[in-house]
């Protein structure tokens, strides 16, 4: 079991990431914390665990799925930046839109998009039920119930497949999910993945990555 927390802990686990996307991981946490001492972007109590409880937990999707070039990512709720960003710096060839309500949550994302130079990334102030453009995948982590998540994004799931598995929604959620999926279980056709097969940490037992499609 790996007890570090720093970006080797991501490089332990992605051991094919290039020099620029490993200085891009380096610099985040740095970043972060600056951002956190002015807005409250993550939680304080997590900060001495951010590669752990955000980086890592954040491409816990890419061990699920490798998206193939040219794929179209929409991260709602993102918050700060999770699981977007993270993603975005491991998928270079994918294109990503982070989208959250509250402006200033936006405003760190548009900072660390720029002072990292990610090029396949934008973002949006805007609530998830008026985007009306298609995404091959909706990404987030725990945002809301699915009874109310799914409703809102899935007019934006686009009906051409290119990846491997069909376009559909990547959940980060934690706890008991049945229930939450009993709920949608009529419209959608779901996997449970859980993210400790993928990461030797405690705090991963109780987090599963949740994979839904349209039936």
């Amino acid at each position: 079991m790996k007890q570090f927390d720093s970006a080797k802990i991501i490089q332990y686990y992605f051991p094919n990431l290039d020099q620029n996307q490993m200085h891009q991981f380096e610099t985040l946490k740095d970043l972060y914390l600056d951002w956190n001492s002015k807005i409250n972007v993550i939680s304080r109590k997590d900060t001495e665990n951010f590669y752990t409880r955000h980086v890592l937990h954040s491409l816990a999707i890419a061990k699920f799925i490798d998206f193939k070039k040219y794929t179209k990512i929409l991260d709602v709720g993102t918050g700060g930046g999770f699981p977007g960003i993270p993603l975005a710096i491991y998928f270079k060839d994918t294109s990503f839109t982070l989208v959250d309500s509250i402006g200033k949550k936006i405003k760190v994302v548009d900072q660390i998009i720029e002072d990292l130079e990610i090029k396949n990334v934008k973002s949006k102030i805007e609530r998830a039920e008026n985007i009306s453009e298609k995404f091959d995948f909706i990404v987030s982590r725990a945002v809301t119930q699915l009874e109310r998540f799914c409703p809102w994004v899935e007019q934006n799931i686009a009906k051409s497949n290119k990846n491997e598995i069909q376009n559909g929604i990547i959940y980060l959620k934690g706890g008991d999910l049945k229930e939450e999926i009993q709920k949608v279980s009529k419209r959608y056709n779901f996997k449970i993945e859980k993210i400790i097969n993928y990461f030797e940490d405690s705090f991963f037992e109780s987090k599963s990555i949740l994979y839904l499609h349209k039936k």
